[in-house]
């Protein structure tokens, strides 16, 4: 992990959140509750030092090389801010984002994982995953994931129209 997280800064703080799933069950739902989590992120901005993002921020996103995905416009933007006030943005992957790339990373600098880690942060120990997938059990999804992963899968798929 980046050195910047290996301490805190006084009076700053780390946030957790995930499984917005934005997009479901339709568009005027999701927008509220995308209102809703701008408004979160705009609380806690005066005192995050980090905000950790753990999978499942959209309920379905597919990087295409030169399409950005429909929609979010809000939290995409206020991601984008946070990131230019110096707030590290963490994302890690969940099972309805497995195809998030670079374009987070490229657009806003955030740190993008797609397997679960483990970060020291000041004196604390933490282990992060979204968490499908993980431990005995939920074959259905595992072996979804082997092929969602599957670089010649991905290739097809993007031939699809966005």
């Amino acid at each position: 992990m980046n050195n910047s997280l290996s301490e805190l800064a006084n009076n700053k703080k780390i946030y957790f959140a995930s499984d917005f799933h934005l997009g479901v069950p339709d568009h005027q739902q999701s927008i509220v509750r995308e209102k809703r989590i701008v408004q979160w992120l705009e609380q806690i901005s005066y005192d995050a030092q980090a905000i950790f993002l753990l999978g499942d921020i959209f309920d379905f996103w597919f990087e295409y090389e030169h399409v950005v995905p429909k929609g979010f416009v809000r939290l995409l933007g206020k991601l984008a801010q946070l990131a230019d006030q110096g707030i590290k943005i963490v994302i890690f992957s969940g099972n309805h984002d497995l195809w998030l790339k670079g374009y987070l990373v490229k657009e806003i600098g955030a740190v993008l994982h797609h397997r679960p880690g483990s970060f020291e942060i000041g004196s604390h120990s933490f282990y992060v995953a979204h968490g499908d997938g993980l431990g005995p059990g939920d074959t259905k999804f595992k072996y979804y994931k082997k092929i969602f992963t599957n670089r010649t899968c991905q290739w097809l798929f993007k031939w699809l129209h966005p």
